[in-house]
């Protein structure tokens, strides 16, 4: 267990223990801890979960999908969003391994989530009993703990260890199985209470020294990233920015914690930004590629930045860069502390009015593509007409490659907790299971899931579940018939491609409508508006199928290697 765990751990209420099968027990725990929905995929294994949750008082809800990487997509994403542990229970064998995308994608986005696996009976073990697999040691190398529950007895405490330490820092993905024979048992048990969640306390020296490098810095510059959302920091977050007058740039899930339009936020003069600066403050993300690896500045004759990296645990803190500065624990007090203990330089007056200059001449440039009538249409013009129709509130989806890298530069939240990515880890295929959490999150905002031609491959089938747990989404597909992310490249390197081409104008709107959504096909950019506003109107899952040109690949300057 992560030496940031509950800083008041669990304890048991004074009460008489209660015999309940195992299911009913694991429930309770989940409960416990604001777990609201089960994610999964029928299987017999798990059978004692479905009892406990039916039973509950209230049910807990249970929402079955078509495909395991479904359920565990859905339950990280829904760990994302509520910032309390995603459930997921899964059948054994294929149950099991079908999730370890979504498991690895969780670890490496900081995403709570338990996965409860079923396992083939003790009582048979070593016997060729249906779909045996000893889980865990697969699981153990992207979880933050995976492990069996070997009897109905230890139930109880082992869910509450699992909870507990899926949502403390540095969050992330449990793993637990449990023997199909014991998961039928009863045992007396008392469920524990659950343990209130924070990170360490900072080390008061450490923010100081930041903060003094902040006070001298005559550039500075804020990176922030998900782990603001993640750790309720987000408030904490917006005030810094304010009360120093600091310019940020947000990334992940940090996307909307200063809000779009906001004078301080510079994201769309990132280059110049990254580029120029000379302290570079990275909170609540990896310095990974998405960061330059932490090698910032050096742009138009600007010496190399000093670096300083804030992150909610000790093991988030880079070890490859070169620091200038770091420190770790909860992050609302590293973020209060720095707010009471830099002193603003008056110098960042100028350094903010050119980077909101590049903001404005960043934001003339993206007119012309945001409104292009070029036939095949360009992928930028379907942002020209979504952006306007988004609210406030809406959660957006990203589920792809090219298309959603234009959806990170052209989309910028009001509000936090609104954007879904798939993050460092780039898996495709998350995107029909966050949707599904998304509506049952937020079931009053809009929902609206961009996938690329490619991704929609990956999940679409799930639009089956959508329409079964009539749970109504806006998917927007760009397609322009190819793996775009590896055509561009491939033909970089070697002057041609292979694999990389997908069947012309697939109908993806037609699939949909056969699992009873709805949905259209469009050629013409004039007619991308009116077909959102009936996708929005429609209160059935719908897809907006734009056939977009192959030819207009996402200007990047790197492929991530």
């Amino acid at each position: 267990m992560s030496s940031q765990t509950a800083s008041e751990p669990a304890s048991e209420p004074d009460a008489e223990p209660a015999t309940q099968h195992a299911g009913r027990l694991a429930v309770e725990v989940a409960r416990g801890y604001g777990a609201q929905t089960m994610f999964t995929l029928s299987g017999a294994h798990v059978f004692p979960m479905y009892d406990g949750a039916v039973t509950a008082d209230p049910p807990m809800r249970l929402v079955d999908v078509r495909h395991e990487q479904t359920a565990a997509f859905a339950a990280e994403a829904t760990g994302k969003l509520t910032r309390t542990p995603g459930l997921a229970a899964l059948t054994a064998g294929p149950g099991v391994t079908n999730a370890v995308s979504a498991i690895a994608q969780a670890t490496f986005a900081g995403s709570p989530m338990v996965v409860v696996g079923g396992r083939a009976p003790q009582n048979r073990w070593g016997m060729g009993s249906l779909q045996e697999l000893d889980h865990p040691p697969i699981l153990a190398p992207v979880s933050k703990l995976a492990r069996t529950i070997p009897t109905a007895a230890e139930m109880a405490a082992g869910m509450d260890e699992a909870f507990a330490v899926a949502g403390s820092s540095h969050r992330g993905p449990v793993f637990v199985d449990v023997p199909m024979d014991e998961f039928f048992n009863q045992a007396p048990a008392v469920v524990p209470n659950a343990g209130v969640l924070r990170g360490a306390d900072p080390d008061p020296d450490a923010v100081r020294a930041v903060a003094d490098l902040i006070s001298a810095a005559a550039r500075p510059v804020l990176v922030l990233g998900t782990d603001v959302w993640a750790d309720r920091a987000d408030e904490a977050a917006l005030q810094l920015v304010e009360a120093l007058g600091v310019p940020a740039i947000t990334n992940g899930m940090g996307r909307g914690v200063v809000p779009s339009g906001h004078p301080l936020l510079v994201t769309k003069a990132r280059g110049q930004a990254l580029g120029t600066a000379d302290l570079v403050v990275v909170v609540g993300t990896p310095l990974d590629f998405r960061l330059g690896y932490g090698v910032f500045g050096g742009k138009d004759g600007a010496p190399a930045a000093r670096v300083v990296h804030l992150a909610d645990s000790a093991g988030q803190v880079s070890t490859h860069a070169d620091l200038a500065g770091s420190a770790s624990g909860d992050l609302t007090a590293i973020l209060t502390g720095l707010a009471d203990a830099v002193t603003p330089s008056r110098e960042w007056a100028t350094w903010v009015s050119s980077l909101q200059d590049a903001v404005t001449a960043a934001t003339e440039r993206d007119a012309a593509l945001l409104g292009a009538e070029a036939d095949p249409i360009h992928p930028a013009r379907v942002y020209g007409e979504l952006v306007p129709r988004l609210a406030d509130d809406a959660v957006v989806i990203g589920d792809g490659g090219d298309f959603v890298s234009f959806a990170g530069k052209y989309v910028e939240p009001k509000r936090p907790g609104g954007w879904l990515d798939p993050g460092p880890y780039g898996c495709l295929g998350a995107g029909l299971g966050a949707a599904i959490a998304a509506r049952i999150a937020r079931p009053s905002a809009q929902v609206a899931l961009l996938l690329g031609d490619g991704a929609a491959g990956f999940s679409l089938m799930d639009v089956d579940t959508l329409v079964r747990h009539d749970l109504p989404v806006v998917m927007v597909c760009g397609n322009n018939s190819a793996w775009g992310l590896e055509k561009g490249p491939m033909q970089m390197i070697y002057g041609y491609d292979v694999a990389a081409d997908l069947a012309p104008r697939t109908a993806y709107d037609e699939v949909v409508k056969a699992l009873g959504g709805a949905g259209e096909t469009v050629t013409d950019p004039k007619q991308i508006g009116a077909a959102l506003d009936r996708a929005f109107a429609s209160g059935v899952p719908y897809l907006v199928n734009v056939i977009t040109d192959v030819e207009a690949a996402y200007p990047r300057a790197t492929f991530g290697v």
